[in-house]
């Protein structure tokens, strides 16, 4: 009897921008270290000041085989402007690793600096797919559900900034790109898509709406189950949720502020109530365990989508666990061929 031949996955070259970040490079460069320890067929090219980066590496345990260093003299500040601060600086971090990435230095990039400034070098560098008009920024969020065999506790939003007005093609567009996303990430081969809308009824919402329901609906490649409303985003009603930047940025924004919000309510009564402090430590063990499943640093990071490369973009405050899950999500889209799939989908 034969045995079983395990495949092994494909080495992928990783550009990390490590600089411009809340925590600064440490963080990057450590996240990078565990993945040179953990995740063999992974090489991670660290761009950014090579004697911060040396001193990083020098203080925490790594592969020296899989990680590479390239020089970048500038960053962009999470405070900068992104079009003036890359105009002055064009060799900052996270434009130097796009460049690579385009000339087929590494596959993918992961920054968890400046968004704009990250979303605009890789429109100065990389080529957008046949038949997508504007690249969309996808964020994560939890939700009440699971998906996939993954059970994953995320769904997709997009997009949360890119296109801030989205014509009827742009979203119809988003819902294909979102669809391909989730199917890989998630283990869902046919995940849920919405339109963001104020009702559910097909007619509800602006023209391009409107339209953009007609036009899926007709799709059969896509499981679209229609609009949903800003309620239903919590609840996980849908794995992916498409809508225009403008008002997936608020949307963003909201989600954020109510879990500070809650975690601030939580924090106040354990302080102010002896009732709510035994309450709490009751309830401790579900706390704990709803914190676990809606911990963004076990997903790493989120897209952009439309790009003919990948681009991951992790959270401004991502520490070492978040910037290593970030650079395994980045490989395994590298893997299943993402921009071929977005491909696909949009000639059918």
């Amino acid at each position: 009897m034969e045995a079983m031949v395990v495949k092994q996955p494909q080495p992928v070259t990783i550009a990390f921008d490590v600089m411009g970040t809340d925590h600064g490079p440490a963080e990057v460069v450590r996240g990078a270290a565990q993945l040179s320890l953990d995740s063999p067929h992974i090489h991670a090219l660290l761009v950014g000041d090579r004697t911060l980066i040396d001193n990083a590496l020098a203080e925490v345990k790594h592969n020296g085989e899989r990680i590479s260093v390239q020089h970048a003299a500038d960053f962009v500040g999470m405070d900068e402007k992104p079009g003036e601060a890359l105009a002055r600086k064009p060799h900052a971090s996270v434009a130097v690793a796009a460049r690579l990435v385009a000339e087929g230095e590494a596959q993918a990039l992961v920054s968890a600096g400046n968004t704009g400034a990250g979303v605009l070098a890789c429109a100065r560098h990389f080529q957008l797919i046949p038949g997508v008009r504007r690249a969309a920024l996808a964020t994560v969020y939890p939700t009440r559900s699971v998906r996939g065999a993954k059970e994953d506790p995320f769904s997709l939003i997009l997009d949360v900034g890119a296109t801030v007005e989205a014509t009827a093609d742009d979203l119809v567009t988003f819902a294909v790109m979102g669809s391909q996303y989730a199917r890989i990430i998630s283990r869902n081969e046919r995940p849920k898509v919405a339109l963001l809308s104020n009702g559910v009824e097909p007619q509800k919402g602006p023209p391009r709406v409107v339209e953009a329901h007609a036009r899926l609906s007709e799709m059969t490649d896509i499981n679209f189950i229609g609009n949903v409303e800003g309620i239903d985003i919590p609840k996980g009603t849908a794995d992916v949720i498409v809508t225009d930047g403008f008002v997936g940025n608020v949307c963003l924004k909201m989600l954020e502020g109510v879990h500070e919000t809650v975690v601030e309510l939580a924090q106040y009564a354990y302080k102010e109530s002896l009732r709510w402090r035994a309450g709490l430590a009751m309830l401790s063990s579900g706390i704990q365990r709803i914190k676990d499943i809606t911990d963004w640093n076990q997903y790493g990071g989120a897209p952009i989508l439309g790009f003919d490369r990948i681009f991951i973009k992790a959270h401004g405050r991502s520490k070492a666990r978040a910037i290593a899950n970030a650079g395994k999500v980045a490989a395994k889209v590298v893997a299943n061929n993402l921009g071929n799939s977005i491909r696909e989908g949009l000639l059918k």
